[in-house]
């Protein structure tokens, strides 16, 4: 599936949660790296914004659908691809890297939500080793001379997969220089799924994401901050649902 965003076009390359553990699985074996986005409302309006963030969405190796309305635009399009956000991903592929013994790093949040997030993946994954932990300081620039530092302590650490936890579009941006300074490591960016792992975030209850009302949970937690990106969703969907059915036109 793929979408205009105005800047460029995103392209959703891995369909299912299958395939996305064989790709993962198959690059580390050869000894590559890649970077992985979760794209959703919220990227789409800020790529719309943003050529910076437009740029680094071109160079991701991996995209999935990160939110129901994509689902559901993929499906009116007829090019149904799988929900897979960002922090549902962290325990099953460091469930891969712990059978493969890929060791891992983890990047963003802050300190006290890293040392929490890794005694949790130590926890619930047997066997997996994090190598390297670094939380940026404030205002931390993800194409500084800083960032170019922390990208080569996580390859020169051995770790094989990082995940990003810098929200869009720092993540992003950073996981696409991470290609470059890091190339034997896997960036995967995952948002906020570091806080909710460690506890200091709390997800929407399971019911509320069956429900596809998780935007609502969050929204409702943080009225001022959230509310009008959420409007600001909401506004593009006319345009969005548009393109899925000339899609499903055309094919």
């Amino acid at each position: 599936m793929r979408i205009d965003t105005g800047t460029g076009t995103v392209g959703i390359n891995i369909p299912t949660r299958d395939l996305l553990w064989q790709a993962v699985t198959d690059r580390l074996a050869r000894g590559d790296g890649f970077a992985l986005a979760t794209v959703n409302l919220d990227h789409l309006v800020k790529l719309r914004q943003d050529r910076a963030f437009a740029r680094a969405y071109a160079g991701q190796d991996f995209v999935v659908a990160d939110g129901r309305p994509i689902v559901w635009l993929s499906r009116l399009s007829r090019q149904p691809v799988a929900l897979m956000p960002g922090s549902d991903l962290i325990l099953p592929l460091a469930r891969i890297a712990a059978k493969e013994d890929w060791p891992i790093a983890l990047l963003g949040s802050t300190d006290a939500a890293l040392a929490g997030a890794a005694e949790a993946l130590a926890a619930q994954v047997p066997g997996l080793r994090v190598l390297h932990c670094f939380a940026p300081p404030m205002g931390f620039d993800p194409e500084g001379d800083a960032a170019a530092t922390a990208l080569q302590a996580i390859e020169a650490s051995g770790a094989r997969l990082c995940f990003l936890a810098l929200g869009a579009p720092k993540q992003e941006i950073l996981a696409l220089r991470g290609r470059a300074l890091a190339p034997s490591v896997g960036f995967v960016s995952i948002g906020a799924g570091l806080d909710f792992l460690s506890g200091h975030q709390r997800r929407a209850p399971k019911l509320m994401r069956a429900l596809a009302l998780e935007w609502l949970w969050r929204a409702l937690s943080s009225p001022k901050r959230l509310l009008p990106r959420y409007l600001a969703c909401f506004a593009i969907l006319p345009g969005l649902i548009l393109q899925a059915w000339r899609q499903r036109r055309a094919r």
